[in-house]
This record gives C-alpha cells, sequence and structure tokens, in this order.
C-alpha cells in the first residue's frame, strides 16, 4: 500500500467512524488501560519465582514494555483510526495481514474473556465462603457464575460506552484501591506480630532454567501487555492522537509499581507452593488479614472491589472485541450484518451478541473435564499464544511495513521493535508448556497447539471466503 493509499483508507476509515460516539477521554483510558494491563493474577505467577522476580520484571520492561509503548505511541499519533492494530497492520502489511492479526486479537478476547469468566466464579466463591474457596469445588458453581457474569456484561455491552466507560472506570479504581491494600497488607500482618518475610524491591540474581524463561515470557508479553487495546477504540475517543498518547505516558509507571510491590506482598503472605494463579490477590488478602479484628469486613470488601475490576475488564475486551468484527465489515471481509448499529445506543448489537454466545461457549469448554486451575491455565495460554502473534504483527509495522507509512519509525524505534519482536515469539514458544502440575503435559500441549492451528486455520477460510464473495458480486 502506497503513502497515497495509505492517506486515503484513514480518510475512509475517519468517515466511517463518524457515526459512533466519542464517549472516552484521558482519565477513561489512564484507568482502561491500569485495569486491563496490570491482571490480578500476574502477581501470582511472578511471585512463583521468589525474590529473583524483581530482575524479571525489570527486564521485562526492558526489553517490552517501554518497545510496546514506543510502537504504540508512534502509530496512534500517525493512525487515530477505529480498530486500532487491524487498521495499522493493514495499511502497513497488507489486508491478509491486517485481517490475520485482527482475527488473532479477537480470537484471544474470546478467551481472555472466558478466562475472566473462571476468574470472577472463583474471586465471588473467596467472596461468599472464605480463605478456602470452598463453593469453587461444587461442579455447577463455576459454570452457572461464570455465564452469568458473562450475560451481564454482554447487556452493559449493547447499551454502549456511555455506560460501559462508567463500569470501566469504577473497575480501574476499584483496582488500584485493591492494590493498595495488596501493598499494605504484609504491613498490617506485621503489626499483629506474625512472622513475615516482607522485602520490598529485593533483588536476586536469577536462575535461568525453562521454568523462569516460561515465567519471564508471561511476565513480559502477558503481564505487560494492552496498551493498542485501548486504541481499537480510537473512533470514540476524543482527540483519539493525543488523548491515546498521554494515557499510555501516564499510566505506564504505575503499572510498573503496582506489578513489582505486588508481587512482593504475596510472596510475603503466601507459600510458594500454594500459591493460587487463579486469584492470588484474594488469597493474599484473605491471609494478611487473619487475625484481624476488622478481617469480617475488610477482606470481603477487597474482594469486592476486585470483582468490580474484572467486571470492568470484560466490559472492556468485549466492547474492543466487538469492534473488530465491525471495522471487518466495512471492508467487506464478513457480513454486513456484523455492521448494524443499535437504533438508539448506536453500537455494533449483532456483533455483541455474537461474541458472547462464543464467549460462553469456550468458557464452558474450557471447564469441561479439568480442575479450575487447569482450566484457567488452558483458557490462559491459548489466549496468550493467540495474542502473542498479534504482537508479532505490531513489531512487524515498524521493521518491514515503514515504506507504507505516512512517516517512517526511527532507527530507535525499529531496534525497539526487533526486541518486542523477540520477546513476543519467546512468549509464544515456551507458553505451549504448563507452569503448574497437569496428568499430562503432552496433552495440555496438544491442545493448546490444536486451538492455535484452528483458530487461524478458520481466519484464513473466512478472508479467503470474504473475497471471494466480494469478488463474485
Amino acid at each position: 500500500m502506497s503513502n497515497q493509499l495509505a492517506v486515503e483508507r484513514v480518510a475512509e476509515v475517519e468517515a466511517r467512524s463518524a457515526g459512533l460516539r466519542k464517549e472516552l477521554g484521558l482519565v477513561d483510558l489512564v484507568l482502561m488501560q491500569i485495569m486491563y494491563v496490570v491482571g490480578s493474577a500476574w502477581v501470582g505467577t511472578a511471585a512463583k519465582l521468589g525474590s529473583s522476580h524483581t530482575v524479571f520484571w525489570l527486564l521485562a520492561i526492558l526489553l517490552y514494555y517501554l518497545p510496546q509503548a514506543a510502537v504504540v505511541i508512534f502509530l496512534a499519533r500517525l493512525m487515530p483510526l477505529e480498530g486500532g492494530l487491524y487498521q495499522w497492520t493493514s495499511i502497513a502489511l497488507g489486508r491478509f495481514a491486517g485481517f490475520m492479526i485482527a482475527w488473532n486479537l479477537w480470537a484471544y478476547a474470546i478467551l481472555i474473556g472466558a478466562t475472566f469468566g473462571v476468574t470472577i466464579a472463583n474471586n465471588a466463591a473467596y467472596l461468599l465462603s472464605g480463605s478456602g474457596a470452598t463453593l469453587s469445588q461444587l461442579w455447577w458453581y463455576t459454570p452457572v457464575v461464570s455465564t452469568f457474569a458473562l450475560l451481564v456484561v454482554t447487556m452493559i455491552t449493547v447499551r454502549g460506552l456511555g455506560v460501559g466507560r462508567w463500569v470501566q472506570d469504577v473497575g480501574g479504581a476499584a483496582h488500584v484501591l485493591t492494590f493498595a491494600a495488596l501493598l499494605i497488607v504484609p504491613l498490617v500482618a506485621l503489626a499483629h506480630g506474625r512472622s513475615v518475610a516482607y522485602r520490598p524491591l529485593d533483588v536476586t540474581a536469577p536462575a535461568l532454567t525453562p521454568f523462569s524463561l516460561n515465567i519471564f515470557g508471561k511476565m513480559a508479553l502477558g503481564a505487560l501487555s494492552g496498551f493498542e487495546y485501548v486504541a481499537i477504540m480510537a473512533g470514540e475517543t476524543r482527540s483519539a492522537s493525543r488523548t491515546i498518547t498521554r494515557s499510555v505516558l501516564v499510566a505506564a509507571p504505575i503499572i510498573v509499581l503496582m506489578f513489582i510491590l505486588g508481587t512482593d506482598s504475596v510472596i510475603a503472605l503466601v507459600p510458594r507452593d500454594r500459591i493460587d494463579l487463579v486469584s492470588p490477590i484474594p488469597q493474599a488478602l484473605s491471609l494478611g488479614f487473619e487475625g484481624s479484628g476488622v478481617v469480617r469486613l475488610i477482606v470481603p470488601a477487597l474482594i469486592l472491589l476486585l470483582l468490580l475490576r474484572q467486571l470492568g475488564v470484560v466490559t472492556m475486551v468485549f466492547n474492543g472485541n466487538t469492534r473488530l468484527p465491525l471495522v471487518a465489515g466495512w471492508d467487506n471481509l464478513l457480513p454486513s450484518w456484523f455492521t448494524r448499529l443499535h437504533p438508539k445506543f448506536r453500537t455494533p448489537v449483532n456483533s455483541i451478541l455474537f461474541v458472547s454466545a462464543i464467549t460462553i461457549a469456550f468458557s464452558l469448554a474450557g471447564q469441561a473435564g479439568v480442575g479450575v486451575q487447569e482450566a484457567f491455565q488452558l483458557l490462559e495460554n491459548a489466549a496468550g499464544i493467540l495474542y502473542a502473534l498479534t504482537y508479532l504483527g505490531l513489531f512487524a509495522i515498524p521493521l518491514f511495513g515503514a515504506a507504507n507509512l505516512e512517516r517512517r519509525p526511527p532507527l530507535w524505534l525499529r531496534l525497539a521493535s526487533a526486541s518486542g519482536f523477540g520477546m513476543a515469539l519467546l512468549y509464544s514458544i515456551l507458553s505451549v508448556f504448563p507452569i503448574i502440575e497437569v496428568p499430562s503435559w503432552r496433552t495440555f500441549a496438544l491442545k493448546i497447539i490444536t486451538v492455535i492451528l484452528v483458530a487461524n486455520l478458520i481466519g484464513v477460510v473466512i478472508y479467503f471466503g470474504g473475497k471471494r464473495a466480494n469478488a463474485s458480486r
């Protein structure tokens, strides 16, 4: 795609976005990024490394987090378009690459939405049945509660960002408050005379093993990704280019501190072999406030805040994910059915209902025949690899698609992109393997590889099927 064609495509997408309501501002995007990037499970994953987690966090920030932020800022300034990464890749690398990147991002969001259904159910079990989360052991509990949560999110998403952004803002604020509690809970435990090995920012040289590198990859791409997701809704953001850039700069340092200090708290309170990888924060809060006179009030309130955050995240994921079929429909790669807007709320209602049905189906399928921890790992690892493939596309834009952009990326940005590309590739390879005990790691790996291959094969069939349908008209 030549520079002139790129300019024309930008103008075309901006014209199509005119019918969308511009609901999002700076505060909304900052809270969305904090809520979305700082996943509640990652401090538990990083805590598996013990005190060496600080070094790994810093390496992940240097090699992946900062390159990601730089590339997203560059592209968002150049192309503040509804559809975000889909539009950027289509312009720089071609329509097929753009569709496949968007397809992997869409499939990722389906699986991560399914994962959040499981997480919400598991955290609600802590709220309702205490530190043992005994409710989650009942065979019916997780399927019923996760499905109900996803149906609530569907209704919110149909109403649009006028309602959804408030759910997301409340979720972001609740997440900040929950992490504030996580950061102080070791001090509360110490004040009550408990033996807690709390050493914040302790630095220990890491051991380089397949296990530690697996977790390192998760801490980089898994935990520190997400800046590009808010750009999907650029057409619904006020002064999109400036607002997205400023939101990344404001959110980045807050996110770094939340991850590092939050991991220190989990390490101080939870034995490494007992860390709950689905809900480490409720687990740490329950253990940390144990013995406190107000524990019965504090812990449920904090877990409720965490549930609000998770409701906000899955609402954000739904909102972004329903925009990808919308913009693909604009390009006639999907039926126009996906582009129809609700007459009152101006949301892609057909796309929302379709995404809802698929997400619920995957949530239930992921729970079939396995425990909660293994279901979470299967969904999370498969989703993470799909997401990593989209990041390979993101970092490929400055490396291989520069000639098709209105402005060529500087050398330092191309070097940063090479670093990010390598980290995404590392994550993709290592995430095939589990970090928990499972009956068979080979079966676990085979399930994930099958999901990735089948998902991409379906994407290829849909793309070429759409092209043939257009050609026959």
